[in-house]
């Protein structure tokens, strides 16, 4: 799953508005300071974004992304206490060399 979710976030990262909130969630979700049942929560919201089956077809114009951002961010504010200030900064660090490259 990890090295879908790069390959997904780097062709898409430009595209998506939720992108920095999807990484956090990714650094919440592997940090193994957070509780498993958070974990769980947010890596079902990660493998909802990878999974190429979807509510919504990602290659949609404008509208292909919004039940991949639905479902992340219910699952944020599932577990927002979770996510620490060190996940929203390495989210925007990696986030700004994904669209360096681009």
């Amino acid at each position: 799953m990890r090295r879908q979710f790069w390959r997904k976030l780097g062709a898409a990262a430009a595209q998506i508005p939720f992108a920095e909130d999807l990484l956090a969630a990714y650094y919440c979700a592997f940090d193994r300071a957070t509780p498993m049942q958070v974990k769980g929560t947010l890596l079902a919201a990660i493998a909802y974004f990878v999974l190429p089956f979807d509510a919504v077809p990602d290659f949609l114009p404008v509208f292909g992304f919004t039940d991949d951002a639905a479902v992340l961010i219910t699952a944020l504010k599932l577990v927002s206490s979770h996510l620490r200030p060190e996940h929203r900064e390495a989210a925007r660090g990696k986030l700004d060399e994904l669209r360096a490259r681009a």
